[in-house]
């Protein structure tokens, strides 16, 4: 799939270049016809530079490497400064210092001092132990070292490639770039040099609608390849940093951390997957099953005595289990004749009938023998 369409770049105009008064022969295989003393670039050639250029970046980005964007034009200062503040990257889109890049020593100083002026309060005269004028001295070089390596106050080296629009306006850059062996990716008009190029787009450089389309599918391609890179660090060994000393922006931890959560996410879902395919255990089978005890039945019918000699010593432990239980059951026998020999005591004596009763005594005299003694004594008194 193309990363940008060709509406999108005829809407955006990139298909026109310069008078024909002001043109490059070397750009002439890229110039499609001439319409109103205008050339008109052919885009069905600027389609696969642009897909050409898009992976490049992704894989030098993916690999560690940055991409400074670089244009100094009115028309590309807002595009520049946006797209790369959006990734991550830095610019240069006011002036570019001689040496920029061939120096970076003397400017890596620079930006240190405008890294300790960043850190002085000019409001605050009291606190500072300076003069006013001496504060008014520092906020001024602050302003002006701001202005100029405000973009790239966070790089540490020099970049793996540089974007660049209009390579005329910018061919300082571009010759340091090629000093040092950097790759050098442009919008190519009808009046630049090709052979300055790597990795060339022909296409409009003075049109802001052009260049903003551009510098954003750039822009989309860092992005992407920074994606990359933090798969490929989550993939690798713990501790390996691709990007070497080079600090992390706030924005790319933020990837770092969406990439890690993605796959933690991605992780549980696998998981739960996992549990749901899972067989459910059956808890009648989990209980253990009925000891099958030998008798010595089955001895004789082994045929090996040293099996039925095995057999019958397993089978006297199983016949001593009934009759370890037989006192158990002993115990309720004991209880019931224990309450039969109570039940005799707890009955009341009944008193005799008529038929036990002597002949000749009734029944009155029977139950009052001990009355008669005492009648006698006092009859002889």
């Amino acid at each position: 799939m193309a990363v940008v369409t060709m509406r999108q770049m005829l809407e955006s105009g990139v298909h026109f270049g310069h008078r024909t008064q002001r043109w490059n022969p070397k750009m002439k295989r890229y110039i499609l016809t001439e319409r109103n003393g205008i050339y008109i670039i052919d885009l069905q050639q600027s389609l696969p530079y642009i897909d050409s250029a898009y992976e490049f970046v992704k894989e030098t980005v993916a690999h560690g490497g940055t991409v400074m964007f670089v244009g100094t034009k009115k028309q590309a200062q807002s595009a520049v400064a946006e797209q790369a503040t959006r990734v991550g990257m830095p610019y240069v889109n006011q002036r570019w210092l001689g040496g920029m890049l061939t120096n970076f020593g003397t400017v890596h100083k620079r930006l240190q001092r405008l890294k300790e002026l960043d850190e002085v309060d000019f409001e605050d005269v009291a606190g500072s132990g300076l003069t006013k004028k001496e504060l008014l001295g520092q906020e001024r070089e602050h302003t002006k070292l701001d202005r100029t390596l405000g973009g790239i106050r966070d790089m540490t080296r020099t970049p793996g490639a540089i974007w660049v629009v209009d390579t005329n306006k910018e061919h300082i850059a571009v010759a340091e770039a090629r000093k040092l062996n950097i790759p050098v990716i442009s919008i190519l008009d009808t009046n630049c040099d090709p052979d300055l190029v790597d990795y060339k787009i022909p296409g409009n450089d003075d049109a802001i609608r052009s260049i903003n389309l551009l510098t954003r599918v750039i822009a989309d391609a860092v992005a992407e390849g920074l994606m990359a890179r933090a798969g490929a660090r989550g993939e690798g060994a713990p501790g390996e940093e691709l990007a070497g000393d080079e600090p992390l922006a706030d924005w790319e931890r933020e990837l770092y951390l969406q990439a890690d959560v993605s796959a933690a996410a991605g992780d549980a879902a696998t998981v739960a997957a996992v549990v749901a395919e899972a067989p459910v255990a059956d808890p009648a089978a989990d209980q253990p099953s009925a000891a099958v005890t030998p008798t010595s039945e089955d001895a004789v019918l082994t045929s090996d005595p040293a099996e039925a000699d095995a057999v019958d010593d397993a089978a006297e432990p199983a016949a001593a289990e009934p009759a370890a239980a037989e006192p158990a059951a002993a115990e309720p026998a004991a209880e019931a004749t224990a309450s039969e020999a109570a039940a005799p005591e707890a009955t009341a004596p009944q008193a005799p009938s008529g038929d036990d009763v002597p002949a000749g005594t009734t029944a009155d005299d029977g139950a009052s023998t001990d009355e008669a003694p005492a009648t006698a004594e006092t009859q002889t008194a």
